[in-house]
């Protein structure tokens, strides 16, 4: 049995959800962050993390706009008035994302992420620890903003160090010693 977290950062109608990066390439920092008015919260992640997070949201909304007689606008590419651009905001980092969750609420028309920490030792993984479970994170995006956070996050993630065409490794900035797969 799972404990609520003592304290839950919700946005209903975010003002801004977006992923973005602190960093150069190979040394860069993936955040999601959410805000409304003046409430902003900062959460770490792997940019493996993020880039599923947008493949598994895409898929959703791909998904609801197939369904006979669906009554939501799901917008197949991303409203022109909601592309963001902008660089993250100030970044305090709340917590590293551990458990992502994504579902829909048809009620509202929105796709909702929770996001709960990574657990800080091995206690935590097994229920030891509080540290952890202490708070999450959880979204709830309309469908147009939904496929801009997915748009925005793809050019982010594909925007990291490119890979040599010989081995498949990235490249770093400061060189790179291709190792060739055996064959």
């Amino acid at each position: 049995m799972t404990d609520v977290p003592a304290h839950v950062h919700e946005f209903d109608w975010p003002d801004r959800v977006v992923i973005g990066t602190v960093g150069r390439p190979g040394a860069r920092t993936f955040y999601l962050q959410t805000r409304a008015g003046a409430q902003i919260v900062s959460i770490a992640l792997e940019k493996q993390q993020s880039a599923l997070l947008a493949q598994k949201i895409d898929a959703i909304l791909d998904q609801l706009s197939t369904v006979e007689g669906n009554r939501y606008s799901v917008p197949t590419g991303t409203p022109v008035e909601l592309v963001d651009n902008d660089p993250l905001e100030t970044v305090q980092e709340q917590f590293r994302a551990g458990t992502i969750g994504i579902g829909w609420d048809p009620s509202k028309a929105q796709v909702i992420v929770e996001v709960h920490p990574l657990p800080l030792d091995d206690e935590d993984v097994f229920g030891g620890g509080t540290a952890a479970e202490s708070e999450m994170l959880r979204v709830r995006m309309p469908v147009g903003t939904a496929r801009a956070f997915t748009q925005r996050t793809r050019e982010i993630v594909d925007a990291g160090r490119p890979l040599c065409t010989l081995c498949g490794y990235p490249i770093d900035p400061d060189g790179h010693i291709c190792t060739l797969p055996e064959n």
